[in-house]
């Protein structure tokens, strides 16, 4: 879901969802609930919310998208520091910096079966979804309504965040999803590429970074954003993309009369 928040630059969005899963989970332990049940209804109730309110209020998605990035990461606070021991606790640290070795049985079978609702909603609507990456407006000229897919994209963008929770922790989840898609956009202009590219890109960070985890006894939600940050950086140096585009910038340069 990073290549669609990239493409339609409202990675603000994404910022403030990743927040309100991070309340979420935290309410879960609160309430000895299944913190990743809480963390995707969280993160689900302001992708919903968003699109809406930023209509109503006639305010723009910004503005909004500032609110609930503040008004979640307080809650979340308030959630652990109202447990007992609160963030001394194995369970506190793991919704703050995430820990793949933690997951039992039963989240790696939600983790399946969310994860497989994401794949069928994209694959089925892939073309509506396309069309709206490659021109919001033309979609709309041509008879789409937009709205029902933009706020499908938000929600499955809620919804990839709280899954990934798991992995990276609530402070650094939406790295995770960010990352690996600027880093697939730095080689193909091609959507459909970027949309194979990117989850690419998340698989071998994922697997990186847990074996450097285990190898270095670090973090495994910081080891893979490390490790997806030094993808981009990558990507950034190698890109064909970029070498074009300086190319045709230079070669589109006028010439200096002497």
């Amino acid at each position: 879901m990073g290549s669609f928040v990239v493409q339609m630059d409202i990675s603000a969005i994404g910022f403030s969802m990743s927040h309100a899963a991070f309340a979420g989970a935290a309410l879960g332990l609160l309430l000895s609930f299944s913190p990743l049940l809480c963390a995707v209804g969280f993160a689900l109730a302001v992708a919903l919310l968003l699109g809406p309110v930023s209509q109503k209020a006639k305010l723009s998605p910004g503005v909004v998208t500032g609110v609930a990035f503040s008004v979640t990461m307080a809650i979340g606070f308030v959630f652990l520091n109202l447990q007992p021991g609160a963030a001394a606790t194995g369970s506190a640290l793991s919704i703050l910096w995430g820990s793949v070795f933690a997951l039992g049985w039963n989240d790696i079978l939600m983790l399946a079966l969310l994860s497989s609702v994401i794949v069928i909603v994209v694959f089925t609507f892939r073309k509506e979804f396309i069309s709206i990456l490659f021109d919001k407006k033309m979609a709309e000229a041509t008879g789409l309504n937009t709205d029902p897919f933009y706020f499908a994209i938000l929600f499955l963008t809620g919804l990839a965040v709280a899954l990934s929770l798991k992995f990276v922790g609530g402070l650094l989840v939406f790295a995770l999803i960010i990352n690996t898609a600027a880093a697939a956009n730095q080689f193909t202009y091609d959507i459909k590429k970027v949309l194979i590219i990117s989850p690419t890109i998340g698989i071998t960070s994922c697997i990186t970074g847990c074996l450097i985890s285990l190898q270095f006894n670090l973090p495994v939600g910081t080891s893979i954003v490390a490790i997806t940050a030094l993808t981009f950086a990558t990507s950034i140096t190698l890109s064909k993309k970029r070498k074009k585009e300086n190319h045709s910038t230079s070669q589109n340069k006028p010439r200096e009369k002497t």
